[in-house]
This record gives C-alpha cells, structure tokens and sequence, in this order.
C-alpha cells in the first residue's frame, strides 16, 4: 500500500504548494503562456497521482483488473509491488478514485455541452438580428456587423471559419488598427484552444469546489488566457493600440470605474498594455518550462521505481 499512499501524498503536497508558490512569483503576468503551462503541468500532475493510486489499489483488489494492468510486465515486476500486502483498503481506495474520475469526466462533459448550447443560442440570436440574405452562402463570412447600442465584439466559435461578431457602436468607436487589434485577440484564444483550457479547468472547480488548487487554477486560467491574447494582440498590432481597443470596448460599461468586479481585470491588462514589464530572459523561460515538465514525471518515477528495481535485481 506503500506507492499508492506515497502517490496520493505527493498529489495532496503539489496541489497544496503550487498554487501558494505561483501566487508569490512575480512573472506570470509577465509570461501569461508560461504560467498557462505550469498550471497545467500542476494540475496534471495531480490527477496523474490519482489515476496512478487508483491503478495500482484495484489491481490489488481484483485479480481481473490486475491481469490488465500487469498484462505486458516482464515476471517478477508485479511481486515487486507486494499487491498482497495492501490489505482490505485497497478496494474501498480504487472505488473512491474512481468515482472521482467518472465525476470529472462527468462534469467536463457538461461544461462542454452547456457551451454548445450557448454557441447554438448565440447563433439562433445571430440568424435572428443579421439573417442572411436569398442567395448568400452560410457560414463563409469572417466579420459579422450586428446593429447595437453597445460597444461588443466577441468570437463565435463552431463554424468554419469561426466568426468575429461586431456591433455597430464597436465599429463607430474603434479605428482600423484597433478593430484589427481586437480581431488578433480573438484569433489568439481560438489558435491556442483556449475554451478547452476553460472547460476543463471549469470542470474541475465545479466537480470538486472543495480543493482549492482546482479553484485556483480555473481562476488563473480564466485571467492569463486573456493576458495571452492581449500580448498575440499587441505583438501584431502594438500595446498602445491594444490598450486602446480594450478602453473603447469596456468605457461605456463602467470598467475603468466604481463598483467594476466583473470587469475588475480590464485596467490591470491596460495598465499592463501601456506599462510593460520587462520579459524574462530566454534561458529562464527554459529553466521555467523543464521544470515544469518534471512535476508530473515525478508521480510517473514513485509508481514504476519498483518495477524497475526488480528488472535491475
């Protein structure tokens, strides 16, 4: 029982310190794509301490999930787990973690359909105020003109190509540059897949609101993601320009002012846009990246070190 419960402390050691650790370091701002995979890394380092416990306690528990999981093993590797040894815990421990795992598929899975829903909602709405003319072509158009008092602009994913939806108080008060600004942004998150990281990171803190590393990653996944596509924005189009496109898009709806908390984020990124820390240099990018890397080898070293061992004996 040694490995699982050695698996579970170290996913319970991660998931209480990453979030504490990144949250004192001062360059995920600075390298939003950066902190994106460290997050990742993180987190899939705790689900792999999961799946790994989970694993290796049903293979201890039945004999039919053992043969699978030992089915290619030389001999005398599986003796070196001493599944005999992990005692009347182990079914209750592989049911636990299974369980979870379903809950976590099960959630992703609504995540998803709830944003198909929204984009069919959202394209009902689209037909509905812009219906297409006897004769046009659907879904071939890139930008979309929507009349409207308010000043929006946001991607419509599902189609091919995915559509920038614009209103007409968007276009009035945005300039070439900044509309095309606003379009970089939006290509940003689809080329990144960015709604995958949301639904997945979403899955996670609703199906398991009590661990706080889920909470945090969805958290900081939904406000890097969008310091990311400032920066696809601004490397294109400049920070001035981007900064000012954000400022046209959100003035009217009180981000730069009192009582902001759903738009609290909005004068960060422009403060950032025009302010621009300096980026880290490109061998501590490196040293950033492979470390990250290595968080969730570690899970993978502790479950097969003992195999290992017997093939070296």
């Amino acid at each position: 029982m040694m490995v699982p419960l050695a698996l579970l402390a170290i996913g319970g050691l991660v998931a209480a310190l990453a979030p504490r650790v990144l949250a004192r370091a001062d360059w995920p701002d600075r390298e939003p794509v950066l902190a994106l995979w460290v997050w990742q890394c993180v987190v899939a380092a705790v689900l792999l301490c999961c799946a790994l416990a989970m694993a290796l306690s049903a293979a201890a528990a039945w004999a039919e999930v053992r043969g699978n999981v030992f089915a290619p093993a030389p001999s005398g590797v599986m003796e070196a787990y001493s599944l005999a040894g992990y005692g009347r815990w182990a079914a209750p421990l592989a049911v636990i973690l299974a369980c979870g795992a379903a809950w976590t598929a099960a959630m992703l899975t609504r995540e998803v359909r709830a944003a198909r829903a929204d984009r069919r909602r959202r394209r009902a709405g689209l037909r509905e105020r812009s219906p297409r003319l006897p004769g046009e072509e659907p879904g071939g158009e890139r930008l979309v003109l929507l009349e409207g008092d308010r000043p929006e602009a946001w991607l419509l994913r599902g189609g091919r190509p995915p559509q920038l939806v614009i209103t007409t108080s968007a276009l009035r008060r945005l300039n070439d540059a900044q509309l095309d600004a606003v379009l970089a942004h939006e290509q940003g998150h689809a080329r990144a897949r960015h709604h995958w990281l949301l639904h997945c990171s979403g899955a996670l803190a609703h199906g398991f609101p009590q661990v706080p590393v889920f909470a945090a990653f969805r958290d900081q996944v939904h406000r890097l993601v969008e310091l990311a596509a400032d920066d696809a924005a601004s490397r294109r189009f400049g920070r001035l320009t981007t900064a000012l496109a954000l400022v046209e898009l959100n003035e009217e709806r009180g981000a730069f002012g009192p009582g902001r908390s759903q738009l609290g984020q909005l004068p960060g990124r422009v403060d950032r846009l025009l302010a621009p820390a300096p980026r880290l240099t490109v061998a501590r990018r490196l040293r950033l990246t492979a470390t990250a890397a290595l968080v969730p080898v570690v899970p993978l070293l502790v479950t097969f070190i003992p195999g290992l061992s017997a093939l070296g004996r």
